[in-house]
């Protein structure tokens, strides 16, 4: 059934009114009232002309919609440009709504909507410039087309385009510098040790003397006609798995606090990759969509922008232990730190401790509330938990 413009008269939009116009005209005819009948004939005429104008005006009529960017930063900004061409030559009157999601409106609002006038063979371009105010997957839908007649009596509807999602990761803070307890199974860790590993080869150099002959690299002295010896990756290298414990901070129903750590754990995550650390996340959160939780450890391209969405799809809602998802969802490698954040000290960190401390693998937690002192107000922090302002430069 098509729509009706808010600001159509009654008069051709009311069937009682049309029926009382086409008894008007049966009227005139009888008592042949020649004014009366050609102004009943130009409303009926009026009338059933827009309604046909409307009925067509969605043929031949293409729209299209585009963003310029499909994951950002809080306070970054997104160009939505929404197309629509009329391939005929039949004028129309034109309405474009786009639900969007309430973050992403400059007013707050959930709705965006503009008019124009296409004449034929035209071709009209809408743009907003959206801002993303807070973290998360927030919704742009199909674009809606009213179409209809230059007086706006009558229009048809059409959704055109599919339905967008914009990815808005957490807000990246300063954080202080993060040391990460680590395993030193040669000494020395890095291209200091004594020992090299022989599994992971990163390229060749000329060879030293007073270097072990078993390490010369036989082919790449005969391609470069002078001796070749093996360069090996260092044998220790940075690895963290960062935990992030969602049930301490639905119990307390911190959200700020949520959105704080969450600021802090992507910052994390981008230290280490500038630092070239292998990193990987776990959580027990909820996610928005058919996402898992967990990020392998690993050192690629992909890893942050991966460890991100998660961020941004993660949800303040509890989905289990998280011990019970570190057993299930992540292969802990050889060498591997954890990063613990949670709300504040309770039985599941102490816990988790115990279950790392098992496995030999070392573990610094960050808290966003710490225990007080009675009669000084000072935050009581033990070894390998601290207040997240630690890390964070300004809170």
């Amino acid at each position: 059934m098509p729509e009706q413009d808010r600001d159509v008269p009654p008069l051709f939009t009311v069937g009682l009114l049309q029926f009382l116009v086409v008894f008007l005209l049966f009227i005139a005819l009888l008592h042949q009232q020649r004014d009366l009948t050609v102004l009943a004939l130009l409303v009926l005429v009026l009338t059933l002309g827009a309604r046909g104008w409307a009925a067509l005006s969605l043929s031949n009529l293409n729209g299209s919609c585009s963003i310029d960017k499909q994951t950002l930063f809080p306070d970054e900004t997104l160009l939505l440009d929404i197309k629509i061409e009329n391939n005929k030559f039949l004028p129309i009157r034109l309405r474009t709504d786009v639900p969007v999601a309430a973050p992403l409106h400059p007013a707050g609002l959930k709705t965006l909507a503009k008019e124009s006038t296409l004449w034929w063979r035209q071709a009209a371009h809408f743009q907003w410039a959206l801002v993303a105010r807070t973290r998360g997957v927030h919704a742009i839908g199909s674009p809606r087309i009213l179409a209809g007649d230059l007086f706006s009596f009558y229009s048809k509807t059409k959704t055109t385009g599919q339905p967008r999602q914009v990815i808005v990761y957490p807000r990246l803070v300063p954080l202080q510098h993060v040391a990460l307890p680590k395993h030193d199974f040669f000494g020395m860790p890095g291209a200091a040790s004594p020992v090299q590993d022989p599994v992971y080869i990163l390229g060749t150099r000329d060879y030293q003397s007073g270097h072990s002959a078993k390490h010369i690299h036989w082919k790449a002295s005969a391609r470069h006609n002078r001796l070749q010896e093996k360069i090996f990756e260092p044998s220790i290298q940075e690895k963290a798995l960062i935990l992030v414990d969602v049930e301490s901070f639905v119990r307390s129903g911190a959200e700020t606090e949520f959105e704080q750590t969450l600021e802090v754990v992507a910052s994390l995550a981008m230290q280490l990759m500038k630092r070239g650390c292998a990193f990987g996340l776990g959580t027990n959160g909820a996610m928005v969509g058919e996402h898992s939780g967990w990020v392998p450890v690993s050192r690629n391209l992909r890893q942050l922008p991966v460890l991100l969405e998660i961020l941004a799809r993660l949800k303040m809602e509890s989905r289990g232990d998280l011990m019970a998802g570190l057993l299930l969802g992540s292969e802990l490698p050889w060498g591997v730190s954890c990063v613990h954040f949670s709300y504040e000290e309770d039985r599941s960190l102490a816990a988790l401790e115990k279950f790392l401390f098992r496995r030999r693998i070392p573990m610094v937690s960050f808290v966003c509330r710490t225990r007080l002192t009675a009669e000084s107000g000072t935050d009581i922090v033990r070894a390998g938990v601290h207040s997240l302002k630690k890390i964070r430069a300004s809170l």
